[in-house]
């Protein structure tokens, strides 16, 4: 049997166009940088960048843009086989504007379909996702068609196939973006796929606006208990500049305090946590050391413009664990310049 991933995500993928002018709107940038995007996309590069074996299963266009993203996936070291094209749709762009500490307006270009919205039954390969070691899945796979059948059928391989010994976690990221589900902040079918895909999980992570998405609980403590209540066995409520929360079903519990940082892009941030909660989960790490590591990872990335090429290798997280802090030089990355 061929060796399984570490782990596997499943969903979102762009290029993400971001202003290299901090702190003015988008009308009036004028320089760029070009950038791989797409949550679950990033945290696969955050998990490769911590030495993990990762893969994503999405889809791009037939275009420029899909080619790019195939050169970076490849250049970060992810597995890119179940990256495969559209003929129908463009690659999405995603523009932000970057208004430190906490203004980061996002526009997303992913019309009249994204791509990754178009990710089929058929051809998954549901004997890799069964194997791996850890399943990532986002809410947005779960807004349209076909995209939601292939998510559900992809939880429901691992949650009722026998458990495999070297198998961690399945983790439902709660990612809420209203913008791509019918009536927005009014959708009445969210919470009910948010339901459908909890019941195969074992790891949720969200915020606040997630986790309400998905039990109607806003206080962290009682999201927490409400996600548990579903059978998970860890959730994670992240309270930005409050910190996060964990708790497990075995009764521990971590509430943990964010890692002082000079924020110049939150975005991305959320995605490194991603990539590091798998790495601490694949170490058998317990929870607090985890969502100390996973603030850091994220905090790193949160000190930087770029997400996917910001994150953090091992020696800078345990160097900002060490320091207490996301110091200049760590934000400034290996090379001494800003990542």
């Amino acid at each position: 049997m061929p060796e399984p991933y570490d782990v596997i995500t499943m969903g979102r993928i762009g290029v993400d166009l971001y202003p290299l002018d901090i702190g003015v709107p988008l009308a009036r940038v004028e320089t760029f940088g070009k950038f791989l995007g797409g949550s679950p996309t990033n945290v696969a590069v955050a998990a490769a960048r911590l030495g993990r074996r990762t893969a994503v299963i999405t889809r791009t266009g037939r275009d420029a843009f899909g080619e790019y993203l195939h050169q970076e996936l490849q250049g970060f070291g992810v597995d890119d086989r179940w990256v495969t094209e559209v003929e129908e749709y463009p690659t999405p762009v995603t523009f932000c504007e970057i208004f430190p500490p906490d203004d980061f307006p996002l526009y997303f270009y992913r019309q009249p379909k994204a791509p990754d919205l178009e990710i089929h039954l058929p051809e998954l390969d549901l004997d890799a996702v069964r194997d791996a070691r850890i399943f990532w899945m986002t809410g947005t796979g779960l807004s349209a068609e076909p995209s939601r059948g292939a998510t559900l059928a992809a939880l429901r391989a691992r949650s009722e196939s026998p458990a495999r010994e070297f198998r961690t976690a399945t983790v439902f990221d709660l990612d809420w973006r209203p913008m791509f589900w019918d009536g927005g902040d009014h959708s009445a079918v969210a919470p009910a796929r948010y339901r459908e895909a909890l019941a195969h999980a074992t790891v949720a992570v969200g915020n606040i606006d997630e986790c309400e998405i998905a039990t109607g609980e806003r206080e962290p403590h009682a999201a927490a208990r409400a996600l548990l209540a579903t059978g998970m066995e860890l959730a994670v409520v992240k309270q930005g500049p409050k910190g996060v929360l964990a708790v497990h079903r075995d009764g521990s519990t971590a509430d943990v305090p964010p890692l002082p940082v000079e924020v110049v892009n939150g975005l991305g941030a959320g995605d490194a946590f991603g990539g590091a909660l798998c790495h601490g989960l694949l170490a058998g790490w317990d929870i607090a050391r985890i969502m100390r590591y996973a603030n850091a990872a994220g905090a790193i990335v949160a000190s930087r413009i770029a997400c996917s090429s910001a994150m953090p290798f091992p020696d800078e997280v345990e160097r900002a664990l060490a320091e207490g802090a996301v110091t200049e030089d760590i934000a400034a990355g290996p090379s001494g310049a800003a990542s």
